[in-house]
Protein backbone atom coordinates (compact mmCIF):
# COMPACT_ATOMS: atom_id res chain seq x y z
CA UNK A 1 0.00 0.00 0.00
CA UNK A 2 1.31 3.36 -0.58
CA UNK A 3 2.03 5.89 1.63
CA UNK A 4 2.43 9.38 -0.14
CA UNK A 5 1.69 12.53 2.20
CA UNK A 6 -1.00 14.36 2.12
CA UNK A 7 -2.53 17.20 4.03
CA UNK A 8 -3.24 16.90 7.50
CA UNK A 9 -5.62 19.10 10.00
CA UNK A 10 -2.95 20.78 11.87
CA UNK A 11 -3.86 19.59 15.53
CA UNK A 12 -1.66 20.53 18.78
CA UNK A 13 0.67 17.85 20.32
CA UNK A 14 -1.15 18.59 23.77
CA UNK A 15 -4.58 18.11 22.46
CA UNK A 16 -3.60 14.48 20.87
CA UNK A 17 -2.11 13.63 24.24
CA UNK A 18 -5.17 14.59 26.17
CA UNK A 19 -6.95 12.51 23.75
CA UNK A 20 -4.86 9.42 24.66
CA UNK A 21 -5.39 9.86 28.04
CA UNK A 22 -8.64 9.50 28.22
CA UNK A 23 -9.38 6.30 26.04
CA UNK A 24 -9.16 2.94 27.15
CA UNK A 25 -8.12 1.61 23.70
CA UNK A 26 -5.43 3.16 21.70
CA UNK A 27 -4.44 6.40 19.37
CA UNK A 28 -2.36 5.85 16.47
CA UNK A 29 -1.11 8.54 14.38
CA UNK A 30 1.05 9.01 11.27
CA UNK A 31 4.44 8.68 13.34
CA UNK A 32 3.26 5.34 14.53
CA UNK A 33 4.49 1.72 13.14
CA UNK A 34 1.44 0.59 12.95
CA UNK A 35 -0.08 3.23 11.49
CA UNK A 36 0.02 1.50 7.83
CA UNK A 37 -1.96 -1.49 9.14
CA UNK A 38 -4.13 0.61 10.82
CA UNK A 39 -5.59 2.89 8.81
CA UNK A 40 -5.97 -0.19 5.93
CA UNK A 41 -9.53 -1.38 4.60
CA UNK A 42 -10.59 -4.37 3.49
CA UNK A 43 -11.50 -2.29 -0.12
CA UNK A 44 -8.02 -2.06 -1.52
CA UNK A 45 -9.08 0.80 -4.12
CA UNK A 46 -9.17 3.50 -1.60
CA UNK A 47 -6.29 4.52 0.05
CA UNK A 48 -6.31 7.07 2.93
CA UNK A 49 -4.48 8.72 5.01
CA UNK A 50 -6.37 9.90 8.42
CA UNK A 51 -4.88 11.95 10.99
CA UNK A 52 -5.53 9.85 13.57
CA UNK A 53 -6.90 6.37 14.62
CA UNK A 54 -9.29 5.57 17.62
CA UNK A 55 -9.26 2.11 18.80
CA UNK A 56 -11.96 1.79 20.63
CA UNK A 57 -12.13 -0.40 23.58
CA UNK A 58 -15.73 0.66 24.70
CA UNK A 59 -18.75 3.55 24.53
CA UNK A 60 -16.82 5.27 26.41
CA UNK A 61 -14.05 5.44 23.93
CA UNK A 62 -16.69 5.99 21.75
CA UNK A 63 -18.19 8.86 23.20
CA UNK A 64 -14.67 10.80 23.75
CA UNK A 65 -13.98 9.79 19.95
CA UNK A 66 -16.99 11.82 18.53
CA UNK A 67 -16.62 14.82 21.86
CA UNK A 68 -13.18 15.69 19.97
CA UNK A 69 -13.77 15.45 16.48
CA UNK A 70 -16.33 17.85 17.26
CA UNK A 71 -14.27 20.12 19.29
CA UNK A 72 -11.06 19.87 16.49
CA UNK A 73 -13.53 20.20 13.51
CA UNK A 74 -12.42 16.46 12.28
CA UNK A 75 -14.07 14.52 9.38
CA UNK A 76 -15.31 11.20 11.20
CA UNK A 77 -15.19 8.18 9.60
CA UNK A 78 -16.46 4.97 11.35
CA UNK A 79 -15.09 1.78 10.88
CA UNK A 80 -16.93 -1.62 12.13
CA UNK A 81 -15.48 -4.56 9.72
CA UNK A 82 -14.05 -1.99 7.20
CA UNK A 83 -15.75 -3.87 3.96
CA UNK A 84 -17.11 -0.50 2.65
CA UNK A 85 -17.19 -0.72 -1.05
CA UNK A 86 -17.07 3.14 -1.18
CA UNK A 87 -14.66 3.52 1.44
CA UNK A 88 -16.53 5.38 3.99
CA UNK A 89 -15.00 3.59 7.13
CA UNK A 90 -11.57 5.81 6.24
CA UNK A 91 -10.73 9.28 5.18
CA UNK A 92 -7.86 11.55 4.62
CA UNK A 93 -7.16 14.05 7.14
CA UNK A 94 -9.42 13.28 9.99
CA UNK A 95 -10.30 10.46 12.39
CA UNK A 96 -11.35 7.06 12.05
CA UNK A 97 -13.33 6.13 14.94
CA UNK A 98 -12.62 2.60 15.02
CA UNK A 99 -15.00 -0.23 16.61
CA UNK A 100 -13.36 -3.28 15.65
CA UNK A 101 -11.71 -3.80 19.16
CA UNK A 102 -15.26 -3.93 20.60
CA UNK A 103 -16.05 -7.64 19.98
CA UNK A 104 -18.16 -8.99 23.02
CA UNK A 105 -21.57 -10.86 22.30
CA UNK A 106 -24.20 -12.74 24.57
CA UNK A 107 -26.39 -15.07 22.93
CA UNK A 108 -29.45 -16.00 25.15
CA UNK A 109 -30.85 -19.13 24.15
CA UNK A 110 -34.06 -18.94 26.30
CA UNK A 111 -35.12 -15.76 24.56
CA UNK A 112 -33.66 -16.59 20.94
CA UNK A 113 -31.76 -13.07 21.48
CA UNK A 114 -28.13 -12.02 20.67
CA UNK A 115 -26.57 -8.88 22.19
CA UNK A 116 -23.02 -8.33 19.65
CA UNK A 117 -20.88 -4.91 20.05
CA UNK A 118 -19.94 -3.79 16.26
CA UNK A 119 -16.87 -4.62 15.81
CA UNK A 120 -17.72 -8.10 15.63
CA UNK A 121 -17.55 -9.96 11.67
CA UNK A 122 -20.40 -12.28 10.83
CA UNK A 123 -18.00 -15.14 11.04
CA UNK A 124 -17.50 -14.43 14.36
CA UNK A 125 -21.00 -13.74 15.58
CA UNK A 126 -21.70 -16.93 13.92
CA UNK A 127 -19.37 -19.32 15.94
CA UNK A 128 -21.06 -18.06 19.32
CA UNK A 129 -24.76 -18.40 18.06
CA UNK A 130 -23.89 -22.02 16.65
CA UNK A 131 -23.06 -22.86 19.58
CA UNK A 132 -26.96 -23.07 20.21
CA UNK A 133 -28.50 -24.27 16.76
CA UNK A 134 -29.41 -20.29 16.26
CA UNK A 135 -28.36 -17.68 13.52
CA UNK A 136 -29.53 -14.36 12.11
CA UNK A 137 -29.13 -13.36 8.76
CA UNK A 138 -25.73 -12.23 8.03
CA UNK A 139 -23.20 -11.43 5.57
CA UNK A 140 -22.42 -13.20 2.25
CA UNK A 141 -18.74 -12.70 3.39
CA UNK A 142 -17.90 -13.91 6.55
CA UNK A 143 -15.56 -11.64 7.37
CA UNK A 144 -18.13 -8.40 6.61
CA UNK A 145 -18.70 -6.41 9.90
CA UNK A 146 -22.21 -6.85 11.49
CA UNK A 147 -23.12 -3.30 11.87
CA UNK A 148 -22.52 -1.48 9.02
CA UNK A 149 -24.17 -4.43 7.18
CA UNK A 150 -27.23 -4.77 9.55
CA UNK A 151 -27.84 -0.70 9.74
CA UNK A 152 -28.10 -0.83 5.30
CA UNK A 153 -30.43 -3.58 5.57
CA UNK A 154 -28.20 -7.30 5.30
CA UNK A 155 -29.21 -9.55 2.65
CA UNK A 156 -28.24 -12.89 3.47
CA UNK A 157 -28.81 -16.81 2.99
CA UNK A 158 -31.23 -16.67 5.58
CA UNK A 159 -33.46 -13.70 4.00
CA UNK A 160 -36.17 -15.19 2.51
CA UNK A 161 -36.96 -17.27 5.56
CA UNK A 162 -35.91 -14.87 8.33
CA UNK A 163 -36.02 -11.73 6.28
CA UNK A 164 -33.21 -8.91 6.09
CA UNK A 165 -30.64 -8.66 9.42
CA UNK A 166 -32.26 -4.87 10.25
CA UNK A 167 -36.01 -6.86 9.85
CA UNK A 168 -34.66 -9.24 13.30
CA UNK A 169 -32.65 -6.18 15.18
CA UNK A 170 -34.44 -5.35 18.64
CA UNK A 171 -32.80 -2.64 19.90
CA UNK A 172 -29.23 -0.57 19.60
CA UNK A 173 -27.26 1.67 21.45
CA UNK A 174 -25.93 4.64 19.64
CA UNK A 175 -23.80 7.57 20.59
CA UNK A 176 -25.19 10.90 18.74
CA UNK A 177 -23.70 13.32 17.41
CA UNK A 178 -23.61 15.24 20.41
CA UNK A 179 -22.14 12.83 22.40
CA UNK A 180 -25.35 11.12 24.13
CA UNK A 181 -25.64 7.39 24.41
CA UNK A 182 -29.17 6.51 23.41
CA UNK A 183 -31.55 3.37 23.40
CA UNK A 184 -33.69 2.71 20.61
CA UNK A 185 -36.47 -0.25 20.21
CA UNK A 186 -39.47 -0.36 19.17
CA UNK A 187 -40.42 1.37 22.74
CA UNK A 188 -37.89 3.74 22.99
CA UNK A 189 -36.88 6.19 20.59
CA UNK A 190 -38.59 4.51 17.90
CA UNK A 191 -38.70 6.95 15.26
CA UNK A 192 -34.77 6.55 15.55
CA UNK A 193 -35.18 2.51 15.61
CA UNK A 194 -37.18 2.93 12.53
CA UNK A 195 -34.02 4.96 10.65
CA UNK A 196 -31.46 2.41 12.27
CA UNK A 197 -33.09 -0.39 9.99
CA UNK A 198 -31.94 0.65 6.21
CA UNK A 199 -30.98 4.61 6.92
CA UNK A 200 -27.53 3.32 7.63
CA UNK A 201 -24.69 4.94 10.08
CA UNK A 202 -26.65 8.82 9.58
CA UNK A 203 -27.91 8.84 12.48
CA UNK A 204 -24.66 7.92 15.12
CA UNK A 205 -22.60 5.22 16.38
CA UNK A 206 -24.16 2.03 17.20
CA UNK A 207 -21.99 0.25 19.90
CA UNK A 208 -24.30 -2.73 20.52
CA UNK A 209 -26.75 -4.34 18.49
CA UNK A 210 -29.70 -6.74 19.73
CA UNK A 211 -30.96 -9.88 17.30
CA UNK A 212 -33.61 -11.90 16.98
CA UNK A 213 -31.80 -15.44 16.54
CA UNK A 214 -33.54 -18.04 14.88
CA UNK A 215 -33.02 -22.07 14.84
CA UNK A 216 -30.75 -22.62 12.15
CA UNK A 217 -28.43 -25.42 11.79
CA UNK A 218 -26.21 -26.39 12.57
CA UNK A 219 -26.33 -28.82 9.27
CA UNK A 220 -28.31 -27.18 6.75
CA UNK A 221 -28.68 -27.88 2.67
CA UNK A 222 -26.39 -25.60 0.68
CA UNK A 223 -23.61 -25.31 -1.67
CA UNK A 224 -23.31 -24.35 -5.35
CA UNK A 225 -23.94 -25.37 -8.79
CA UNK A 226 -21.49 -24.52 -11.51
CA UNK A 227 -22.65 -24.88 -14.94
CA UNK A 228 -20.75 -24.13 -18.02
CA UNK A 229 -20.65 -20.07 -19.43
CA UNK A 230 -22.35 -20.85 -22.71
CA UNK A 231 -25.72 -21.79 -21.12
CA UNK A 232 -25.69 -18.95 -19.11
CA UNK A 233 -29.01 -17.46 -21.11
CA UNK A 234 -30.83 -20.74 -20.79
CA UNK A 235 -30.04 -20.99 -16.98
CA UNK A 236 -31.04 -17.30 -16.44
CA UNK A 237 -34.20 -18.33 -18.08
CA UNK A 238 -34.85 -21.55 -15.91
CA UNK A 239 -33.65 -19.46 -12.90
CA UNK A 240 -36.78 -16.46 -13.58
CA UNK A 241 -39.35 -19.76 -14.02
CA UNK A 242 -38.03 -21.81 -11.06
CA UNK A 243 -38.02 -18.83 -8.76
CA UNK A 244 -41.76 -17.98 -8.86
CA UNK A 245 -42.46 -20.98 -7.15
CA UNK A 246 -39.70 -21.35 -4.77
CA UNK A 247 -40.06 -22.20 -1.10
CA UNK A 248 -39.27 -19.00 1.14
CA UNK A 249 -36.80 -21.41 2.88
CA UNK A 250 -34.82 -21.51 -0.35
CA UNK A 251 -32.57 -18.65 -1.04
CA UNK A 252 -30.65 -18.44 -4.02
CA UNK A 253 -28.39 -16.31 -6.70
CA UNK A 254 -26.77 -16.15 -9.81
CA UNK A 255 -23.45 -15.44 -10.71
CA UNK A 256 -21.98 -14.90 -14.13
CA UNK A 257 -18.35 -15.33 -13.13
CA UNK A 258 -15.13 -16.80 -14.39
CA UNK A 259 -13.67 -20.04 -13.15
CA UNK A 260 -11.64 -19.79 -10.24
CA UNK A 261 -8.18 -22.03 -9.88
CA UNK A 262 -9.80 -23.99 -7.17
CA UNK A 263 -9.72 -27.62 -6.22
CA UNK A 264 -13.71 -28.43 -6.20
CA UNK A 265 -13.15 -27.72 -9.91
CA UNK A 266 -11.89 -29.37 -12.90
CA UNK A 267 -8.89 -27.85 -13.57
CA UNK A 268 -9.95 -27.70 -17.41
CA UNK A 269 -12.37 -25.49 -16.43
CA UNK A 270 -10.15 -22.73 -14.65
CA UNK A 271 -10.02 -19.39 -16.12
CA UNK A 272 -13.26 -19.71 -18.27
CA UNK A 273 -16.99 -18.42 -18.08
CA UNK A 274 -19.16 -20.25 -15.90
CA UNK A 275 -22.29 -19.63 -14.33
CA UNK A 276 -22.86 -20.16 -10.24
CA UNK A 277 -26.01 -20.52 -8.34
CA UNK A 278 -25.30 -20.63 -4.75
CA UNK A 279 -28.43 -21.88 -2.36
CA UNK A 280 -29.00 -22.85 0.98
CA UNK A 281 -32.57 -24.29 2.50
CA UNK A 282 -33.29 -23.17 5.91
CA UNK A 283 -35.23 -26.04 6.86
CA UNK A 284 -35.22 -29.60 6.81
CA UNK A 285 -32.56 -31.77 4.55
CA UNK A 286 -35.02 -33.83 2.87
CA UNK A 287 -37.06 -30.80 1.89
CA UNK A 288 -34.28 -28.57 0.91
CA UNK A 289 -33.20 -31.85 -1.41
CA UNK A 290 -36.71 -31.50 -3.14
CA UNK A 291 -36.35 -27.49 -3.56
CA UNK A 292 -33.07 -27.77 -5.43
CA UNK A 293 -33.96 -30.96 -6.98
CA UNK A 294 -35.02 -29.51 -10.52
CA UNK A 295 -31.57 -26.99 -10.47
CA UNK A 296 -29.48 -29.85 -9.78
CA UNK A 297 -31.30 -32.10 -13.29
CA UNK A 298 -30.60 -29.38 -15.93
CA UNK A 299 -27.87 -31.79 -16.60
CA UNK A 300 -23.67 -31.60 -17.32
CA UNK A 301 -22.93 -29.36 -14.39
CA UNK A 302 -19.42 -28.35 -14.23
CA UNK A 303 -19.34 -29.21 -10.66
CA UNK A 304 -21.98 -29.99 -8.29
CA UNK A 305 -21.24 -29.15 -4.03
CA UNK A 306 -24.68 -28.75 -2.97
CA UNK A 307 -25.39 -31.14 0.00
CA UNK A 308 -25.51 -31.06 3.91
CA UNK A 309 -22.92 -28.84 5.05
CA UNK A 310 -22.21 -26.73 8.60
CA UNK A 311 -24.08 -23.37 7.95
CA UNK A 312 -20.81 -21.82 8.90
CA UNK A 313 -19.21 -23.63 6.32
CA UNK A 314 -22.02 -21.99 3.52
CA UNK A 315 -21.54 -18.54 5.70
CA UNK A 316 -18.03 -18.60 4.36
CA UNK A 317 -17.83 -20.32 1.47
CA UNK A 318 -17.60 -17.52 -0.80
CA UNK A 319 -14.60 -16.26 1.18
CA UNK A 320 -12.01 -17.06 -0.84
CA UNK A 321 -13.15 -15.14 -3.83
CA UNK A 322 -13.26 -11.26 -1.36
CA UNK A 323 -9.57 -11.71 0.33
CA UNK A 324 -8.78 -8.05 1.51
CA UNK A 325 -6.85 -5.69 -0.43
CA UNK A 326 -8.05 -6.51 -3.83
CA UNK A 327 -10.01 -2.98 -5.92
CA UNK A 328 -13.75 -3.30 -5.65
CA UNK A 329 -16.43 -1.30 -6.94
CA UNK A 330 -20.15 -2.24 -7.28
CA UNK A 331 -22.38 -0.91 -9.47
CA UNK A 332 -26.21 -2.19 -8.60
CA UNK A 333 -29.89 -2.31 -8.89
CA UNK A 334 -33.15 -3.50 -8.67
CA UNK A 335 -34.35 -5.50 -11.10
CA UNK A 336 -38.58 -5.54 -12.22
CA UNK A 337 -37.93 -9.18 -13.61
CA UNK A 338 -35.63 -11.07 -15.68
CA UNK A 339 -37.08 -10.11 -19.35
CA UNK A 340 -35.24 -11.80 -21.96
CA UNK A 341 -33.73 -8.31 -23.21
CA UNK A 342 -32.29 -8.29 -19.29
CA UNK A 343 -30.97 -11.61 -19.85
CA UNK A 344 -29.14 -11.16 -23.47
CA UNK A 345 -27.64 -8.21 -21.91
CA UNK A 346 -25.85 -9.91 -18.79
CA UNK A 347 -25.04 -12.73 -21.16
CA UNK A 348 -23.56 -10.49 -23.56
CA UNK A 349 -21.88 -8.38 -21.12
CA UNK A 350 -20.48 -11.48 -19.45
CA UNK A 351 -18.73 -12.37 -22.19
CA UNK A 352 -16.60 -9.67 -22.27
CA UNK A 353 -15.82 -8.93 -19.06
CA UNK A 354 -12.43 -7.21 -18.49
CA UNK A 355 -11.75 -8.79 -15.53
CA UNK A 356 -11.64 -12.85 -14.22
CA UNK A 357 -12.24 -11.67 -10.51
CA UNK A 358 -15.51 -9.44 -12.11
CA UNK A 359 -18.63 -10.90 -11.56
CA UNK A 360 -22.31 -10.37 -12.49
CA UNK A 361 -24.68 -11.18 -9.25
CA UNK A 362 -28.68 -11.29 -9.45
CA UNK A 363 -30.12 -12.03 -6.11
CA UNK A 364 -33.82 -13.66 -5.49
CA UNK A 365 -35.34 -11.44 -3.53
CA UNK A 366 -39.15 -12.15 -1.90
CA UNK A 367 -40.24 -14.18 0.88
CA UNK A 368 -39.95 -12.56 4.55
CA UNK A 369 -38.22 -9.93 3.00
CA UNK A 370 -41.50 -8.78 0.76
CA UNK A 371 -43.66 -9.39 3.91
CA UNK A 372 -42.42 -6.93 6.20
CA UNK A 373 -44.22 -3.37 5.33
CA UNK A 374 -42.84 -0.88 3.42
CA UNK A 375 -42.69 2.08 5.80
CA UNK A 376 -41.95 -0.52 8.93
CA UNK A 377 -38.45 0.02 8.16
CA UNK A 378 -36.14 2.70 5.99
CA UNK A 379 -35.43 0.24 3.89
CA UNK A 380 -35.98 0.60 0.40
CA UNK A 381 -37.27 -1.44 -2.67
CA UNK A 382 -39.08 -4.41 -0.81
CA UNK A 383 -41.28 -5.52 -3.68
CA UNK A 384 -38.48 -6.30 -6.82
CA UNK A 385 -37.86 -9.63 -7.46
CA UNK A 386 -34.36 -9.37 -7.63
CA UNK A 387 -31.45 -7.09 -7.14
CA UNK A 388 -28.51 -7.10 -9.83
CA UNK A 389 -25.07 -6.27 -8.24
CA UNK A 390 -22.25 -5.74 -10.78
CA UNK A 391 -18.86 -6.37 -9.14
CA UNK A 392 -16.22 -4.98 -10.65
CA UNK A 393 -12.77 -6.69 -9.13
CA UNK A 394 -9.20 -6.59 -9.49
CA UNK A 395 -6.79 -7.70 -7.72
CA UNK A 396 -4.40 -4.97 -7.49
CA UNK A 397 -4.88 -1.24 -9.64
CA UNK A 398 -3.79 -2.74 -13.11
CA UNK A 399 -7.01 -2.78 -14.87
CA UNK A 400 -9.42 -1.72 -12.17
CA UNK A 401 -10.29 1.57 -14.18
CA UNK A 402 -11.75 -0.91 -17.12
CA UNK A 403 -13.29 -3.15 -14.73
CA UNK A 404 -15.48 -0.02 -13.53
CA UNK A 405 -15.94 1.23 -16.86
CA UNK A 406 -17.29 -2.06 -17.85
CA UNK A 407 -19.35 -2.19 -14.81
CA UNK A 408 -20.59 1.32 -15.78
CA UNK A 409 -21.74 0.27 -18.81
CA UNK A 410 -23.32 -2.35 -18.13
CA UNK A 411 -25.63 -0.70 -15.70
CA UNK A 412 -26.63 1.95 -18.30
CA UNK A 413 -27.42 -1.11 -20.87
CA UNK A 414 -29.42 -2.72 -18.60
CA UNK A 415 -31.23 0.22 -17.06
CA UNK A 416 -34.46 -0.52 -18.96
CA UNK A 417 -35.04 -3.50 -16.76
CA UNK A 418 -34.21 -0.95 -13.56
CA UNK A 419 -36.93 0.40 -11.15
CA UNK A 420 -34.04 3.04 -10.34
CA UNK A 421 -33.68 2.78 -6.81
CA UNK A 422 -30.61 1.05 -5.47
CA UNK A 423 -29.77 -1.25 -2.37
CA UNK A 424 -27.34 1.13 -0.27
CA UNK A 425 -25.19 -1.55 0.74
CA UNK A 426 -24.49 -1.63 -2.30
CA UNK A 427 -24.04 1.64 -4.18
CA UNK A 428 -20.55 3.22 -3.99
CA UNK A 429 -19.80 6.83 -3.92
CA UNK A 430 -22.05 8.07 -6.89
CA UNK A 431 -23.66 11.01 -5.11
CA UNK A 432 -27.09 12.54 -3.31
CA UNK A 433 -29.72 11.50 -6.18
CA UNK A 434 -28.47 7.57 -6.08
CA UNK A 435 -28.93 7.79 -2.20
CA UNK A 436 -32.33 9.53 -2.45
CA UNK A 437 -33.27 6.87 -5.25
CA UNK A 438 -32.31 4.26 -2.82
CA UNK A 439 -34.96 5.57 -0.34
CA UNK A 440 -38.18 6.76 -2.34
CA UNK A 441 -39.17 10.01 -1.61
CA UNK A 442 -42.00 9.54 1.29
CA UNK A 443 -38.60 7.65 3.00
CA UNK A 444 -36.33 10.06 2.54
CA UNK A 445 -38.16 13.12 3.40
CA UNK A 446 -38.78 10.62 6.74
CA UNK A 447 -35.18 10.27 6.81
CA UNK A 448 -34.46 13.50 6.49
CA UNK A 449 -36.01 15.08 9.59
CA UNK A 450 -34.50 12.54 11.79
CA UNK A 451 -30.96 13.16 10.30
CA UNK A 452 -31.87 16.95 11.52
CA UNK A 453 -33.19 15.68 14.85
CA UNK A 454 -30.13 13.78 15.51
CA UNK A 455 -26.96 15.07 13.78
CA UNK A 456 -27.88 18.78 12.28
CA UNK A 457 -24.25 19.67 11.37
CA UNK A 458 -23.78 16.25 9.51
CA UNK A 459 -21.30 15.13 11.96
CA UNK A 460 -21.77 11.89 10.68
CA UNK A 461 -21.35 12.04 6.24
CA UNK A 462 -19.04 9.26 5.64
CA UNK A 463 -21.70 6.89 4.79
CA UNK A 464 -24.92 7.24 2.10
CA UNK A 465 -25.24 10.28 3.60
CA UNK A 466 -28.39 12.02 4.23
CA UNK A 467 -28.22 15.54 4.63
CA UNK A 468 -29.58 17.30 7.35
CA UNK A 469 -32.37 20.02 5.96
CA UNK A 470 -30.21 23.06 6.85
CA UNK A 471 -27.45 21.89 4.78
Amino acid sequence: MTTEAVTHTTLGDGSIAELAETLRGELIGPDDPRYDEARAIWNGAHDRRPTLIARCAGVADVTRAVEFARSEDLVVAVRGGGHSIPGFSTCDGGIVIDLSPMRGIRVDPETRTARAQPGLTWSEFDHETQAFGLAVTGGLVSSTGIAGFTLGGGIGWLMREHGLACDNLVSADVVTADGRLVHASADENAELFWGLRGGGGNFGIATSLEYRVHPVGPTVLAGAVFYPGERAAEILRFYREWTEAAPDELTTLVSLATAPPAPFLPEEWHGRPVVVIPALYAGPLQDGERAVRALRELGDPVADLIGPMPYTAMQSLLDPLWAPGAHNYFKAGWLRGLDDEAIETLVRYHRNVTSPTTEIHVHHMGGAVARVPADATAFGDRRAPFLLNITASTPTADGYGEAVAWAQELHGAISPALTGGAYVNFLSAEGPERVQAAYGADTYARLVALKDAFDPTNVFQLNQNIPPSRS
